[in-house]
């Protein structure tokens, strides 16, 4: 029998935070305390929330649908929402395979429960770090072909690896295993367009007890994170302009920057 995770329900914890800010009901009191704190300073957050759920809606209809990548590995997840990264590439693409990697109990918890494949996809999910990653390609070869082109989805997960130089090691890591043809959607928070109230809402964060410690990055640093890869169309842009289903529609910007680059 399979132990459950345990679960800390008198901390707050980064994916039921980010639940909450999308109008989701898997947290607890702690989680909307939190929440809460940083809404106060920075109303915008819940706007980055639903723009980066969006975002990867976009990046895996448009890899799934338009490119013909048939693999994602989607790490850092979070709690199973509406148009999950399976439901979204199975819709296009009904044999897609696909691997969740998360160290959250109970997003583990959830996922055995709500991340069901189509009859003729595949999909898994594995308990680990991203600051893991030779133990997230081993694992995740038993449901993906490293042979054939894996999108590698990194949705807002590497500001929770403070160390830039350690961040970037695992996007090479992870990259490098990936053959010719694989993709990388990122993006990754900024404070370039709400300055001062978007580091003092991660410095709340990072004085709360027991919560990961954030770090924001600049456009510049994420743009390392593709180096060695071709950006697909428009490049390294504002969250809200990647692709937008409505280009005549954007909504107001958000501190985000998102890319997909395909490796050579």
């Amino acid at each position: 029998m399979t132990e459950e995770p345990e679960i800390n329900t008198e901390v707050p914890q980064a994916a039921r935070i980010w639940n909450y800010l999308l109008g989701g009901k898997d947290n607890y009191p702690v989680d909307r305390e939190m929440g809460d704190q940083v809404r106060r300073v920075l109303p915008e957050i819940d706007r980055l929330a639903v723009q980066s759920r969006q975002f990867l809606n976009r990046a895996v209809a448009h890899l799934a649908g338009d490119v013909g990548v048939r693999q994602f590995l989607d790490i850092g997840t979070g709690l199973p929402t509406a148009d999950n990264t399976h439901e979204v590439a199975q819709r296009a693409a009904p044999g897609s395979r696909v691997v969740y990697v998360d160290n959250d109990p109970l997003v583990l918890a959830h996922a055995r429960a709500l991340l069901t494949s189509s009859p003729e996809g595949a999909t898994d999910y594995l308990d680990a770090d991203v600051r893991d990653p030779d133990t997230i390609i081993e694992r995740a070869a038993g449901t993906l072909d490293f042979g054939r082109p894996i999108a590698l989805m990194l949705m807002g997960i590497l500001e929770f690896v403070p160390d830039h130089d350690e961040a970037n090691a695992i996007v090479d890591r992870l990259v490098g295993a990936l053959p010719s043809g694989s993709y990388l959607a990122l993006y990754g928070s900024t404070n370039v367009v709400h300055g001062e109230r978007t580091d003092e809402g991660v410095r709340m964060w990072n004085e709360a007890p027991g919560t990961n410690p954030m770090t924001i990055r600049t456009v510049e640093q994420i743009g390392r994170f593709f180096r060695g890869l071709d950006l697909v169309e428009p490049g390294l842009v504002p969250i809200v302009e990647w692709r937008p289903v409505h280009p005549d529609l954007l909504p107001d910007p958000v501190d985000g920057y998102a890319a997909v680059g395909r490796k050579p």
